[in-house]
């Protein structure tokens, strides 16, 4: 045992030497754990779909007596989705290339339908398969509520017309049909006029019928008004955008964060003092009996580890002083560090397991850093990849310690009950290191060719 830990000391030592290279180690994956978090925040907020109208729609339309500029309302409420105008036939080629991931349809006859007010109009979505579609149908599914939030005002306009007509009478149309009608205030009074002067005793008693039915008609048609309105807005939403932390310093980017700086810097520095021992020409005389192969690929594994407590603790503290000088809403969940310390060890050990794996497989450091680090960066993009997207590359994720070492620390971190999370990604990180470092071990001989 003593002599693993006198291993350790002289790798920290000769990492230690190299401050140059270690801020590079420290800076790169958090600035790249920057960039990455802003790709997945907002590349996706606005895809680019396709809108072809084949129904011609018109500069202004009338609805409900209410004229709209569509083009302006168009642009007004597309904010889930970057609208491009296009004929059909260009549309079509642009989703099969995957120019744009939809086409929204203007089918013909939407607008006569929309002026109508009987019939619905359609619009029709085509999407790709898989990929991006089912975030594109939400997105348009919101772009449409917007849509019906702005017309649904012409709309109960035209229906509260119809009702006070109903009540007050008058002249009226309907799909292009003249009418006039009595309206229930005239009715009632033709009711009680019957009713004073007619003799006979059964037409008094229908009218008197008559007569009740239309005061409750008219007592239910006039809070008609007030119900309509709000049976098209059952709930209102009300929007506070500052209830929240700055995304800048959100669970999600202090995840990454930790994430991609512990694979990068655990898997190139296990990889590179692993291969480093060959190009010392030291490991031949250090497996003479003082220590085992198995101890060397350990010795690498702690020294991962024991960097990505010390590092992540430190990107800890730097997000929590953040919070804390800033004011941030929630600020950083200070008891919550041990529980990321947990974690900071298990992600350190089963990325330096990786790296001692790859550093096994190469016959020195130099190149043991170059396929580290080629290694790790696709593996850790396929770990921003939604389980929807691309299923077989989500579950290619799995098999890497990246993906478990966020879920992880974002729970550690943030969630309300985070101990199914933590015992889940737990386990598989202690799994990977295990599968991980037996593999090292077992290709650790090359390095005595």
């Amino acid at each position: 045992m003593r002599q693993i830990w006198l291993l350790l000391a002289k790798d920290l030592r000769i990492l230690a030497r190299s401050p140059a290279l270690l801020a590079a180690l420290i800076l790169y994956p958090l600035v790249f754990a920057v960039l990455v978090g802003l790709v997945v925040r907002y590349a996706s907020d606005r895809p680019r779909v396709a809108f072809v109208d084949l129904d011609r729609l018109p500069e202004t339309l009338t609805v409900g007596g209410q004229r709209f500029n569509v083009p302006r309302v168009i642009s007004e409420v597309q904010g889930s989705v970057d609208l491009v105008p296009m004929d059909e036939e260009e549309a079509a080629r642009q989703v099969a290339t995957g120019g744009i991931v939809a086409e929204i349809v203007v089918p013909p006859g939407f607008a006569s339908k929309l002026r109508g007010m009987v019939e619905s109009p359609k619009l029709v979505l085509k999407t790709a398969r898989g990929g991006l579609s089912g975030r594109v149908e939400q997105q348009t599914q919101a772009l449409v509520y917007a849509l019906n939030q702005r017309l649904q005002t012409a709309y109960i306009k035209a229906n509260l017309e119809y009702v006070n007509l109903i009540v007050e009478g008058g002249q009226g149309s309907f799909l292009g049909n003249e009418f006039d009608i009595v309206g229930l205030d005239r009715a009632a009074e033709m009711l009680d006029e019957i009713e004073r002067t007619s003799d006979d005793p059964e037409i008094v008693e229908r009218a008197r019928e008559l007569g009740t039915f239309v005061r409750e008609a008219r007592l239910a048609l006039g809070a008609s008004d007030q119900s309509l309105r709000a049976t098209a807005n059952p709930i209102e939403l009300e929007i506070d955008t500052k209830a929240g932390r700055t995304w800048l310093l959100s669970a999600q980017l202090q995840a990454y964060a930790l994430g991609l700086t512990l694979a990068f810097i655990c898997v190139l520095l296990a990889a590179a003092a692993l291969a480093a021992e060959r190009d010392e020409n030291v490991i031949g005389r250090l497996l003479r009996g003082l220590i085992r192969l198995v101890d060397l690929v350990l010795v690498k594994v702690l020294l991962a580890a024991l960097v990505a407590v010390g590092l992540g603790f430190a990107i800890a503290l730097l997000f929590g002083a953040l919070a804390e000088i800033l004011a941030v809403s929630g600020g950083e969940p200070w008891q919550r560090l041990p529980l990321l310390v947990v974690g900071l060890a298990l992600a350190g050990a089963a990325f330096g397991a990786f790296g001692a794996l790859i550093g096994a497989l190469s016959r020195d450091s130099r190149t043991a850093v170059l396929v580290a680090f080629l290694a790790t960066l696709p593996l850790v993009l396929v770990g921003l990849v939604p389980e929807g997207a691309a299923r077989a590359a989500w579950w290619a994720a799995r098999s890497f310690p990246f993906s478990h070492s966020v879920d992880f620390f974002q729970a550690a971190l943030y969630d309300t009950n985070p101990w199914g999370t933590l015992a889940r990604e737990a386990a598989w990180l202690l799994g990977l290191g295990l599968a991980f470092g037996a593999a090292a071990r077992l290709a650790v001989r090359r390095l005595l060719a």
